[in-house]
């Protein structure tokens, strides 16, 4: 089976899945569905999916925790449900590695718009052949989704290796809020999509691991963000 083509679909509302799935399927997906996150972590020792889509509000453990550990095993693009205005939902499953989220009610052809924006930047072929950018002692790994320092490495979401690509391919050059969404995430999100925010925290968090607690990634407040290096 294709796995470019198969989605895990965890939610607990039966005609949801199954409207959602069927969706899915007249757009050549293949979806395996779940009610709960019992079997998830085993499902993806078996295959790993293109897209996790994963509701925040099941019964048990919460949409939360089975995102903390989808992200031990994986760096599977995940997409995340959540109800609609719940902003604190949607920040700490951004916060915990989520490429994107969608919020309840949704309209089925969104969702297959946001599958296809994960899975492009997730899959793009490149332009150039290089397959790792170096700034400032990172190595940003392009196949493996990760960044190393020193020997140490951490394993990257889909959009934050897209953000820290931008950032590292130019170092010392301000790029603004809308230039790093449009390279990340596609020209549906504005400059004032505040998620690009806690992508950054995330990144920085990450970063700071590997360098001992130095920050790298500098806010240039009213302008955007740079990666900044050291001066020779």
């Amino acid at each position: 089976m294709n796995e470019s083509k198969i989605i895990f679909l965890v939610d607990d509302d039966v005609k949801l899945r199954r409207l959602v799935a069927k969706f899915l399927g007249d757009q050549g997906f293949v979806t395996r569905e779940f009610p709960d996150g019992t079997e998830v972590a085993q499902a993806l020792r078996e295959q790993e999916p293109a897209v996790i889509i994963l509701d925040i509000m099941l019964p048990g453990e919460s949409g939360l925790e089975i995102l903390k550990r989808v992200r031990q095993q994986s760096a599977v693009p995940v997409i995340m449900l959540t109800a609609k205005g719940d902003d604190e939902d949607r920040i700490s499953g951004l916060e915990l590695g989520a490429d994107d989220y969608l919020p309840k009610p949704f309209n089925p052809r969104e969702l297959v718009a946001r599958i296809n924006a994960v899975l492009r930047r997730s899959q793009a072929p490149r332009a150039d052949a290089t397959d790792r950018i170096e700034a400032g002692g990172f190595v940003l790994l392009r196949k493996r989704r990760s960044v190393s320092r020193d020997g140490q490495e951490v394993e990257l979401s889909a959009t934050e290796h897209r953000l820290l690509e931008a950032l590292m391919s130019l170092p010392g050059t301000v790029l603004s809020r809308e230039m790093l969404l449009n390279y990340a995430r596609g020209k549906d999100f504005g400059p004032f999509d505040r998620s690009i925010d806690v992508h950054i925290s995330k990144l920085r968090t990450k970063t700071e691991q590997l360098s001992g607690g130095k920050r790298c990634i500098k806010t240039v407040w009213g302008s955007g963000y740079m990666f900044e290096v050291d001066e020779p």
